[in-house]
C-alpha cells in the first residue's frame, strides 16, 4: 500500500471516522437538545415563537406563558438580517407560521412567512431576489442520528434547525398563524 507521510492511505478514512465519531459523542454529551427536557403539555397550543439568534434559542409560548426553550442552529452566516436569496442569513423581524410540511427534506418543517413586504422592497432596492422558503425544521432526512450535536455549528441556508425529536414535538403543538419574532 502507498504511504502518505508515514501513514498507510487506507488508515486515513478509519482515523477520520474515529475522529468524527468522538466529536459526535462529545458534542451530544455537551449540548442538550433543549433547555427543558420536559415535553410540552399534551394540551399545549403554541401561538407564538421568539427566536434570539445571538443566544441560539427558540422560545415557545401559549397565551404569553413560556412553555419551552429549544437550542437551534441558524444560517451559515448568522450575523445580520437576511437580505437576499443565497446570503445564508436567517431573517430578522416579525413573521408567522404559514404552513406545515410533514414530508420535508429536513424531517418535518414549519413554514415562516418570509419575505415580508419590507424584505421584498429592500431586496428589490439592491437588485436582488429576496428568496424565501425559510423554515423551522429538523435535520436532513437520514441524518437524525446527529441529534443535538448539529448545534455545534450554524449550517442551514437561512432556516432555523432543531432536532428531529424536537420538530416532531413542536409540529404537533404549533398552530398555523402563530407569530414568529426573530431577534438579532
Amino acid at each position: 500500500m502507498e504511504k502518505n507521510g508515514g501513514r498507510v492511505l487506507s488508515e486515513i478514512p478509519v482515523m477520520r471516522l474515529l475522529f468524527f465519531s468522538t466529536i459526535l459523542v462529545v458534542g451530544t454529551a455537551i449540548y442538550t437538545p433543549s433547555r427543558s427536557a420536559e415535553l410540552l403539555p399534551a394540551h399545549a397550543i403554541v401561538d407564538s415563537i421568539v427566536i434570539i439568534k445571538q443566544k441560539r434559542e427558540l422560545f415557545v409560548y401559549q397565551k404569553h406563558q413560556l412553555l419551552k426553550i429549544y437550542r437551534i442552529a441558524l444560517g451559515a452566516q448568522p450575523k445580520g438580517a437576511k437580505q437576499y436569496k443565497g446570503d445564508m442569513r436567517t431573517p430578522e423581524g416579525m413573521y408567522f407560521i404559514n404552513g406545515k410540511n410533514p414530508k420535508s427534506t429536513c424531517h418535518k418543517s414549519l413554514g415562516i412567512s418570509y419575505p415580508s413586504v419590507k424584505d421584498r422592497e429592500y431586496a428589490q432596492s439592491i437588485g436582488k431576489d429576496p428568496g424565501g422558503d425559510i423554515k423551522i425544521h429538523g435535520l436532513p432526512n437520514g441524518q437524525g442520528y446527529i441529534g443535538a450535536a448539529h448545534t455545534l455549528k450554524d449550517w442551514t441556508w437561512g432556516c432555523i434547525a432543531i432536532t428531529d425529536e424536537e420538530i416532531d414535538e413542536l409540529y404537533d403543538h404549533v398552530k398555523v398563524g402563530a407569530s414568529v419574532n426573530i431577534l438579532p
